[in-house]
């Protein structure tokens, strides 16, 4: 494919940072964003250079409207308009139920993980759709296989996060298809990253192994794979498509 400019939302590790590394080997230009481990991402963009590609690291907080239109602004300026993006950034919290909640973590987890992906779809579509003179585009979003389970007992909260992200992807695909843009995601299941650490659960990928229906969790280059095929011309025809990718699960 010719060149193009990716943003990847919450790229510096786990599916975020396999995903831009597999889309650089595709052509793509890469936007690494990260919020705080600038090592990490700069680990990423070194990556990618040293294999030939282009990629630049971006710091933003998504939980931040002002930082979200800044980190649009600033790939702007040193890799082009974005023609693709990954909704890729996301939290857990801490296992409880929903009696257990607080208002706190509630608004955190809907900030991050749902409005923070709206408005960078927003940004997006600003610069790719036909309507506004883009040469149209691709957003593929993130989920989990948490929308469909619930995550009772554990993350009700989370998988509710998710399962808005579904619909999100669904809505979003009819309203610009006319407008040269594609959406679509991916819904992992229990896959082998960092995330389960920040949730309190480090060993939880090890420990649900045995339960999986293909007696083995994911990995990260498993999802990141779906991800750059939706990306891809491959995948011309593909949108408002929900692929899991959840070993049966």
């Amino acid at each position: 494919m010719s060149s193009k400019t990716l943003l990847i939302t919450g790229a510096s590790r786990g599916i975020g940072a396999q995903t831009a590394l597999l889309a650089a080997q595709a052509g793509w230009r890469v936007a690494v964003n990260f919020h705080t481990n600038s090592l990490a991402a700069d680990a990423v963009v070194r990556q990618i250079r040293e294999a030939g590609g282009s990629a630049i690291s971006v710091q933003a907080d998504i939980g931040l409207e002002s930082d979200i239109k800044k980190m649009f602004q600033h790939i702007d300026a040193k890799l082009g308009p974005v023609e693709g993006l990954v909704n890729n950034a996301g939290i857990v919290d801490f296992s409880q139920r929903l009696d257990q909640f607080s208002a706190e973590r509630l608004e955190r987890m809907m900030r991050i993980n749902v409005i923070a992906s709206f408005l960078c779809a927003k940004e997006a579509v600003l610069r790719m759709s036909t309507r506004h003179g883009g040469q149209g585009g691709v957003i593929v979003n993130v989920g989990s296989a948490a929308s469909r389970l619930g995550s009772p007992n554990q993350y009700v909260d989370y998988a509710a996060s998710k399962g808005a992200i579904d619909v999100m992807t669904i809505g979003l695909a009819k309203e610009v298809a006319s407008e040269g843009i594609r959406v679509n995601a991916v819904r992992p299941g229990v896959i082998d990253t960092e995330i389960h650490a920040s949730g309190g659960l480090p060993n939880r990928a090890r420990d649900m192994s045995p339960n999986m229906p293909m007696g083995r969790v994911g990995t990260s280059l498993e999802v990141a794979n779906a991800i750059v095929w939706l990306l891809s011309p491959s995948a011309t025809y593909c949108s408002g498509s929900i692929l899991d990718i959840a070993g049966a699960r």
